[in-house]
């Protein structure tokens, strides 16, 4: 009986060191990178770690970061949880910013109590309909999620530009001559509250830290995210058991693109007032990451997109003080991407191991 607890203590400190080891190694070979451009490894994460949290700005625009990673990042969960790769957070998010910026723009006389939720729900709508697509596509035809979800967003993203350059261009940018990609100004009363002015941090943190605690309560205390962890676990098994596997993987899709369609109308309300290219921000594609780094927990996701939020903004002051390339910026955070990413695999086959053994105890 002792034997067993200490293997499942050893599976809780894998599941925490080893994603973390991951990104160990990833600042390490950045720091092989940053002296072969001769700079100092120590001075430019030193102003990595000073951007992110050395001063109120720097904490401010951190958490405003990772606030659409961490609902990005929640509906990536749910949909790994029903064993479906959802790459299609970046278009889910541009389907939510395009009808989140319609809705304020056209409901725009509605008070600010109403106005603001009838937007969250249609970008929820907006981006669940993204996500149902490749759903549908998947239960119904067994087309490959990867696939359907990678070509949605090239679609989504060609769909904002062609709307960025003609129905939703701002009007005064026409008049000016400046034909600008970007939509009309957003009312005020349709931008999300500041929580700490002057500073860009909003509402919309509480609404994804609420968001984070229901998907919890979603996933481990009701039946549907039962079936979705069941289907996730052992489909065979999940449909041998009459729990109907293609609609709970469709659904599970559909729940990420409504979250990742909330990530983009929070993005447009509460940091831009305004829809314009470049809104994403790669945020589809990081917060798979701080999902995994996160165990696929909806309450690890909390953290895990604070640290990314603190990498994206803290990036920006190392490249200002050691003066390296932007390149190597997104190097070195495309290898801590792509060995948390490898921890993943990692974990898994250290805790089957350790599972197994735990079985012959």
């Amino acid at each position: 009986m002792a034997e067993k607890k200490n293997t499942e203590g050893l599976e809780i400190g894998i599941r925490v060191l080893v994603p973390v080891a991951g990104v160990v190694a990833g600042l390490i070979i950045g720091a092989l990178f940053l002296i072969i451009l001769h700079a100092r490894p120590l001075e430019a994460y030193g102003a990595l770690l000073r951007g992110a949290v050395g001063s109120r700005f720097g904490i401010t625009q951190t958490l405003v970061k990772a606030t659409p990673l961490l609902l990005v990042g929640l509906g990536i969960s749910i949909a790994f949880r029903a064993s479906c790769i959802n790459i299609g957070g970046e278009g889910q998010m541009i389907m939510g910013a395009l009808s989140a910026t319609w809705l304020a723009l056209a409901l725009s006389g509605l008070p600010h109590f109403i106005l603001i939720p009838a937007v969250l729900l249609g970008s929820m709508v907006a981006g669940g309909f993204w996500g149902f697509i490749p759903g549908i596509l998947k239960a119904k035809f067994h087309v490959n999620e990867i696939l359907s979800t990678i070509m949605l967003n090239s679609i989504a993203l060609q769909l904002m530009n062609f709307l960025l350059q003609g129905p939703l261009m701002d009007p005064k940018g026409i008049e000016a001559g400046t034909y600008l990609a970007q939509s009309a100004r957003l009312s005020k009363n349709a931008w999300l509250t500041r929580l700490m002015p002057p500073t860009l941090l909003h509402s919309g943190l509480i609404i994804a830290l609420v968001m984070a605690v229901i998907v919890y309560v979603l996933l481990w205390r009701t039946t549907i995210g039962y079936r979705i962890r069941a289907v996730g676990l052992n489909p065979a098994a999940s449909s041998y058991s009459g729990i109907n596997v293609p609609v709970n993987q469709a659904m599970a899709l559909t729940l990420a693109g409504a979250l990742a369609g909330m990530a983009g109308a929070v993005e447009v309300l509460g940091v831009q007032h305004r829809l314009l290219e470049g809104l994403t921000s790669g945020y589809g594609f990081t917060g798979i990451v701080a999902a995994l780094l996160g165990w696929l927990h909806p309450l690890g996701l909390i953290p895990a997109s604070i640290f990314f939020g603190g990498l994206l903004v803290g990036a920006d002051t190392m490249q200002r003080a050691v003066q390296v390339p932007s390149a190597l910026i997104g190097a070195i955070l495309g290898l801590i991407v792509l060995f948390v990413s490898a921890s993943g695999i990692w974990t898994q086959q250290l805790i089957r191991r350790i599972r197994s053994r735990r079985e012959q105890l």
